[in-house]
């Protein structure tokens, strides 16, 4: 890759020049076993008197919230298990319209915008495509992007301290999924303003929702939710369909998997139906989230918080 091409004044500008040499020299490094090893050690198990200081230092250095943590500091056995620890519950709040679709996870907002000509944008100046994004294919080609255009596009960073269980936005039928190999560069504001179609490049998993559900698939537009994979993130696992994570081996993780090469998909026939704010998918480490919603009356304008820089927590209304 050698050093990296900004596409716009606007971009150079806004990145660092120590930046620019830390990412010109990560696209040169083996990411994916570099990612694979850090992925390897956060699941080390701890013996249980190291981890209340191990584990209780790793979160303060990253600024965790151990308070909302579903259980006590000592249950979690590695740095990975803390890491997909789940929340205590009725320490996050959904929006009282159950037509209206919440934050999956907790995170900063990233670009927001609208869906045209197939394109969303990734920050200024830089678009990527719709297609690309999803992996193209019978499923996630020009009939799914059709389907889309229009509607809206909302992107989502977390960082090391955010909560990573990722939730499904709005109600509705996973009908496909696939998990695409790539690279795994890092997602930092750096990165998005300095590499030119970042999230398509790297790895990710897609899952397709119907948001009507299988009973009435042509009355309500759909959604994507695509779980970007990046520098020394474990792997992403998909909580919602069990036994295709534990196909996967070690770590139960189906993207950074060693030797993979082709994209992978799983189509549901009958689609699997999900109440809004169950868990779909989990990070393991930190990483991004693009969401996809295609145009509908019930989504006709973005909340006036969802705004780049925005920090925003898991059930936070997406529209109004």
């Amino acid at each position: 890759m050698g050093f990296l091409h900004l596409p716009t004044t606007e971009s150079v500008n806004s990145v660092p020049i120590r930046w620019r040499f830390i990412l010109a020299l990560l696209a040169r490094l083996p990411q994916g076993l570099l990612s694979r090893l850090t992925g390897h050690l956060a699941a080390v198990p701890l013996p249980g008197p190291l981890r209340g200081p191990v584990l209780g230092l790793f979160a303060r250095t990253v600024g965790m919230d151990l308070a909302e943590a579903e259980k006590p500091l000592r249950a979690y056995r590695s740095v990975s298990h803390l890491f997909t620890r789940r929340l205590r519950p009725g320490v996050r709040r959904w929006p009282n319209d159950p037509e209206l679709p919440g934050s999956p996870v907790d995170g900063t907002v990233g670009a927001v915008g609208q869906i045209r000509s197939g394109e969303v944008i990734q920050a200024k100046g830089i678009p990527y495509r719709v297609d690309e994004l999803l992996g193209g294919g019978e499923e996630g080609g020009a009939s799914a992007v059709a389907s889309l255009e229009g509607g809206f596009f909302v992107t989502l960073y977390l960082s090391p301290r955010d909560y990573h269980r990722i939730h499904i936005p709005v109600g509705g039928a996973v009908s496909w999924a696939r998990t695409i190999p790539g690279a795994l560069l890092p997602v930092n504001a750096p990165a998005v303003a300095a590499i030119p179609r970042l999230f398509p490049r790297n790895e990710r998993m897609v899952a397709w929702i119907e948001t009507a559900g299988p009973s009435e698939p042509d009355t309500s537009p759909p959604a994507a939710l695509v779980a970007v994979g990046a520098f020394n993130v474990g792997g992403i696992s998909a909580l919602y369909d069990p036994a295709w994570h534990r196909e996967a081996g070690a770590g139960r993780s189906l993207t950074n998997r060693q030797g993979r090469r082709d994209p992978e998909t799983r189509r549901y026939d009958p689609p699997l139906n999900l109440a809004r704010g169950e868990e779909l998918m989990a990070f393991h480490l930190g990483s991004t989230v693009v969401l996809l919603f295609g145009p509908g009356p019930e989504w006709s304008e973005l909340h006036p918080d969802l705004r780049p820089g925005a920090s925003i927590r898991l059930g936070d209304p997406l529209f109004r």
